[in-house]
Order: C-alpha cells, then structure tokens, then sequence
C-alpha cells in the first residue's frame, strides 16, 4: 500500500505548498513512485506547481522525476446516500485512482477548515504541520498564556488531529506519526525563539507530535515555481554549480527527509 502523507494546518501562509512541492519532487528524484492531490480547490498551488513542471519539460525538451498529479473525481450527487458526505466519495475515489501505482500519496489541504482536509487528516500515515516560529502560528496548535510560559489547552486544529487519530483506531490502523514543521526560524537566540522552543517541546509531550526542522525564509524555495522547479532540479537545467544558500537549502531539505524517516526511502542527494 502507498504511504499517504499529508500537509496541513488550518492557517495560510505557514508553508504547506513549498513543503508539499518539495518533498514530492525529492522522493520522485529518488526513485519513487509519488502521487499528489490539492485539496484547496480554490489556490491549487501544489496542482499548479505540477503543471508547471510538465509544461517547463515539454517546452525544453527535458525529462526528469516528477510527482504524477491527480485531480479530485466529480461524482454525480444522485450517487451518493442522502446520509453521507460527497466529499468523503470524491477523496476515496481519488485515492482508489492513485494508490495502485503509487509508493506515496502526497496531498496538500488548505488553510482552513473544510470537509475535505478533515477526511484526509484521518487518511494520514505521516501528518506534516508546517509552522512560522511565532506565537501567532502556535496559537493553531494550543492556547497559552500571556507571558508565553503556559499553556492552557490544545486548540481547535488540535483537536482535530486527535480525532483523525480516534477514527485511525477504531478502524484498526497504524497511528499518524504527526510531525510539527518549525519554518522560518531566525539564527539569532532570541527571546521569543527560546520560548517557542520551550512551549513546542511541552505541547509535544503532552499530545504526541515530533518536531522537525523546516525551511529558512530562502528565495530559492520560491523563485522556481513559474518553472514547476526545485532546486534539486538545478543542475538538470544547466546550472552547474549551486551557491551557499542553495546548498543550505538542499541540507535543510536533507534534514527534514531524514527527520520524517519515511519507509525505504534513503537519502542519495
């Protein structure tokens, strides 16, 4: 069976995209069979990104590892039981089409809170939630106090994850393995990434994720997207030597694989 990862949280802007867009390419580049799903229906970032990549291939000439994009099946209303979600039909269907050639399933929810992304939570082997290293963003994960040093309850995202974990049991699967994505993380010691750090490390213990480190604010993790690039695509266009920050983007890349230690997957670049 295919190894289903899902990107989500319910707040834009965190990174759920540039994770989903990399991580998909990675393991196509090694070797595996890699399919995607965008579930925000209205941006599509990960569903453009792909088409991009396609396109970027067929007008160079080239042809490299790519993640194999689906989209969500319609379903015609009158088949499905008054009592039940169509929405539910449309992701089940989609995963029934991409599971038989697939080693992964890489799907990227929206920022909000839809049918959909609550589905596909309780599908998760691996669940990534990509957070900005600001009390702002914490705040999706748990409620704290004031001065930063309490936390007073997990909050509604949260809650969502443990009943996606609830439905996983009842239904005899293996649990999610949920991993907090720290993004944007400044170099500096300072204050606030001190406290995050703490209060990270108490809400993990307290109801069960690991914590990975993700992506620094890069440009390179964002200037290739019009090409449906990454930068381990660089030098299949040319590009024979990376600078310093492209090389601490591929280790940051690097680090993040080795962290989420997805099965048979062995870093080769």
């Amino acid at each position: 069976m295919a190894h289903i990862i899902v990107v989500g949280n319910e707040k834009g802007g965190a990174g759920k995209s540039t994770v989903t867009m990399h991580l998909a390419t990675a393991l196509s580049r090694m070797g595996h069979r890699v399919a995607g799903l965008d579930l925000d229906l209205r941006q599509q970032t990960f569903a453009r990104y792909c088409l991009n990549r396609k396109k970027y291939q067929d007008e160079a000439g080239l042809s490299f590892p790519s993640p194999q994009h689906f989209s969500l099946p319609e379903i015609e209303k009158s088949a499905v039981p008054e009592d039940e979600n169509i929405y539910d039909h449309r992701l089940s269907a989609a995963i029934v089409e991409m599971e038989p050639g697939s080693d992964f399933i890489m799907i990227d929810c929206p920022g909000s809170h839809t049918r959909l992304s609550q589905v596909a939570h309780s599908l998760a082997d691996t669940l990534i939630t990509p957070l900005n290293d600001s009390f702002v963003d914490f705040d999706l994960l748990a409620h704290i106090s004031s001065d930063g040093q309490t936390i007073a309850g997990p909050s509604v995202y949260s809650e969502m994850v443990w009943h996606a974990r609830h439905l996983r049991a009842q239904a005899g699967l293996k649990p999610i393995d949920w991993i907090v994505l720290r993004n944007r993380v400044g170099a500096q010691q300072m204050v606030n990434k001190q406290k995050m750090s703490k209060a990270l490390e108490e809400l993990a213990d307290r109801i069960g994720f690991r914590i990975a480190p993700g992506f620094n604010e890069r440009v390179i993790f964002r200037e290739l997207f019009p090409r449906g690039l990454t930068l381990l695509d660089l030098k299949d266009t040319g590009v024979r030597q990376l600078n310093m920050s492209n090389i601490a983007a591929r280790q940051e890349l690097r680090d993040l694989l080795k962290t989420l230690e997805l099965p048979e997957v062995e870093l080769n670049f």
